[in-house]
């Protein structure tokens, strides 16, 4: 398994971070990738386009909102393991840390891609977009 973690700074308190973070349903408008997303009982359903694949994951997640802490972890194939934790800065600046666990030749099986440092270089950047996709959705309160 392979971890990668990124985080991104935002300029809002910690509980419109954490609203944020969980409007499933507005995923697609930041997260690459994600063309649909819907949660039933603890369990998301993400419609997802990768590598020229289209395909429907879904996800156990779970809170442990004393930490600010949203864990998730797919239930089939990918086996892909996250979380998003939250820290305030201040009270109106939060850092939001992502972290991924993935399996590279999975990831490779699944949507397909470079193989190697080319595919972990290519997951970072995805993420980082990601990340910063959120802070600009976020920061402007949609």
């Amino acid at each position: 398994m392979s971890t990668l973690e990124e985080h991104v700074d935002v300029d809002i308190s910690i509980d419109k971070a954490w609203d944020s973070l969980h409007r499933l349903e507005n995923y697609p408008r930041f997260v690459d990738g994600i063309r649909g997303a819907r949660e039933t009982g603890g369990r998301a359903r993400l419609d997802v386009e990768a590598g020229g694949r289209s395909r429907e994951l879904e996800a156990v997640v779970s809170d442990r909102e004393d930490e600010r802490v949203m864990e998730w972890r797919t239930t089939g194939t990918p086996s892909l393991k996250g979380s998003f934790s939250l820290r305030s800065l201040d009270k109106n600046h939060t850092r939001i840390q992502a972290r991924l666990e993935y399996d590279p030749d999975t990831v490779r099986a699944e949507f397909g891609g470079p193989k190697g440092f080319a595919q972990v270089t290519a997951i970072e950047r995805v993420v980082r977009s990601d990340l910063d996709h959120f802070k600009e959705y976020a920061e402007q309160g949609r």
